[in-house]
């Protein structure tokens, strides 16, 4: 064998220990995967994609002009803006990967937590929106048409003027008493709901949900899906035993701030037999 051909064997033995797989095999994507505080990562967005999640959280707060990503006001520091940080990498992913932010992955949600004054902050991003239009879900009163990127605003939202447009490219995050409404929104306005674990439910003793928290949650899950929609709960512990829970009840999108740990988690449960 020449030194050509052993380095050449070696190099392609290398590529599929690093790269995963020379013959176009990708590391798994979890559509139920949701970085929560996504922007506190060393590498926003990028983290999260290279742990293969389908759903990330910005906070975002309006300061002269510019909607820059941070937890909290003080925080927030020129140049980490929402058009940097998710916007760019986002468009060229999905330009890299004909049409979608994963290769042959599902529709991938960025969810929007408005810190500012609700108007005011969606007046600017509804110019972002347009920008990016080409790569985004549109929704109407009746009908949502899927692109690479679902926006979806919480926090602070403009529900009434979202609501009042024609056409548009984000939806509007739900609470519980939505689905309990009378009629409920159109689920082309709210197609997620999110709420706090806790006063809801119980907190975990010992690492165990009581039986029946466990019953009741199972409910919401069914309520949220005959109406097409889809579920999250923030405030839940970060730990495998409630992911489990989540998991188990079909919950749409667990949240973490522990990317490789709930990756590791939705492997091991891929797996498993129900």
């Amino acid at each position: 064998m020449s030194w050509n051909t052993l380095f050449s064997c070696v190099l392609a033995a290398l590529l599929l220990v690093v790269g995963g797989s020379v013959s176009g095999q990708s590391a798994p994507v979890w559509e139920r995967a949701h970085a929560h505080n996504d922007y506190e990562h060393p590498r926003p967005l990028l983290d999260a994609l290279d742990q293969g999640f389908c759903s990330v959280e910005a906070d975002i707060w309006l300061v002269g002009g510019e909607l820059l990503v941070a937890h909290d006001l003080e925080q927030a520091t020129p140049g980490r803006t929402l058009e940097k940080l998710y916007w760019e990498p986002l468009r060229e992913r999905v330009q890299r990967h004909g049409g979608r932010v994963h290769p042959d992955g599902p529709t991938f949600t960025l969810l929007i937590d408005v810190k500012s004054e609700a108007e005011a902050a969606y007046r600017v991003l509804r110019t972002q929106l347009a920008a990016h239009a080409s790569f985004l879900t549109r929704f109407s009163a009746t009908e949502t048409m899927p692109g690479a990127v679902t926006v979806i605003l919480s926090g602070n939202r403009p529900t009434a003027t979202v609501a009042a447009e024609a056409s548009r490219w984000c939806a509007i995050d739900g609470r519980l008493d939505d689905l309990t409404a009378v009629p409920p929104p159109s689920v082309h306005l709210m197609p997620l709901v999110s709420q706090s674990w806790t006063p809801t439910f119980s907190w975990f003793e010992d690492g165990v949900l009581p039986e029946t928290d466990r019953a009741a949650l199972r409910r919401w899950v069914a309520v949220a899906h005959q109406q097409g929609r889809r579920l999250r709960f923030w405030g839940v512990p970060d730990q495998p035993f409630a992911w489990k829970e989540l998991y188990a009840a079909g919950v749409d999108l667990i949240n973490t701030d522990n990317l490789k740990g709930l990756n590791a988690f939705l492997q091991q449960a891929s797996t498993e037999k129900p």
